[in-house]
């Protein structure tokens, strides 16, 4: 199993991979789901990917090489080195999807197995803005909105509640980047398939560059400081809220609540039976 989350912000974009496959409860290896494409000084993408390990493999490499049609006749090809944006370089990466899926599809379902991968990839092409996609297995693709301003490929539902409190287009990067690695500490607590080391990149505005690139191990000061304050503020937090009233404290009566004008405790009724 995998999770990867990718975060667009005004200030930059935060990318976070962990690296653990398995094929079983004892056939465990680690693999890393990020890759960079960058020509200092004119581009910088990032691709992370989730699913089929050997589907992502074939996509990252046949992506440095596939090209699509220009738009008018006459043009050279499209790839991701020469794409003027990156909807054109998302583009390139549907046409390796698709085209993983026509060389391997047939024998993969001969087999049983379902093609699956999907990919974030983003970065910024200069001339335009940052852009961020989901890629799906059929190589068409989403791009992130002022709305939704992060995608998650993998074990997404432990770590989706603090990115969706947190984050917002005004979110700062380190503070992405922290939010980042408390999801990754979530899905880590509830799901042993995902694993360090994990890859950390954040790429600030306008670099097409990035020289804040880490891959955190279990040793990682930082990380374990993040998974044991998490925890504990946590668990203060939840002992901090008050516990379920029972009509002023008497547990013999059922659950009471204040109605929102503080009228005094009244009594949930239920419309079914209770059956003793």
């Amino acid at each position: 199993m995998t999770y990867c989350v990718g975060i667009k912000l005004n200030a930059g974009l935060v990318f976070l991979s962990d690296s653990r496959t398995n094929a079983g409860l004892d056939a465990i290896s680690t693999f890393r789901k990020m890759m960079i494409y960058e020509k200092r000084g004119e581009r910088f993408m990032v691709m992370l990917s989730a699913g089929n390990l050997s589907i992502s493999q074939s996509v990252r490499e046949v992506l440095q090489v596939e090209k699509i049609a220009a738009a008018e006749p006459g043009h050279e090809p499209i790839t991701i080195w020469n794409a003027t944006s990156m909807f054109d370089a998302a583009r390139v990466l549907g046409a390796a999807v698709r085209r993983v899926h026509q060389q391997d599809g047939p024998s993969l379902k001969a087999a049983g197995i379902d093609f699956n991968a999907s990919m974030v990839f983003g970065g910024q092409i200069r001339g335009e803005a940052m852009r961020l996609f989901l890629v799906y297995s059929a190589g068409n693709f989403i791009e992130a909105t002022r709305e939704t301003c992060f995608f998650q490929v993998g074990e997404s539902k432990y770590g989706k509640p603090i990115l969706d409190r947190v984050l917002t287009p005004a979110t700062g990067l380190d503070e992405a980047a922290k939010c980042a690695l408390v999801s990754m500490d979530s899905t880590l607590k509830s799901n042993l398939s995902v694993g360090p080391p994990l890859d950390l990149l954040v790429y600030r505005e306008g670099q097409f560059a990035s020289e804040e690139h880490v891959c955190i191990d279990e040793g990682n000061p930082y990380f374990q400081m993040i998974r044991s304050t998490w925890g504990q503020r946590l668990r203060e937090v939840f002992e901090s809220i008050d516990d379920p009233r029972w009509d002023g404290g008497d547990a013999a009566h059922p659950l009471m609540v204040k109605s929102a004008r503080h009228e005094p405790m009244r009594k949930i009724t239920h419309p079914g039976e209770r059956i003793v």
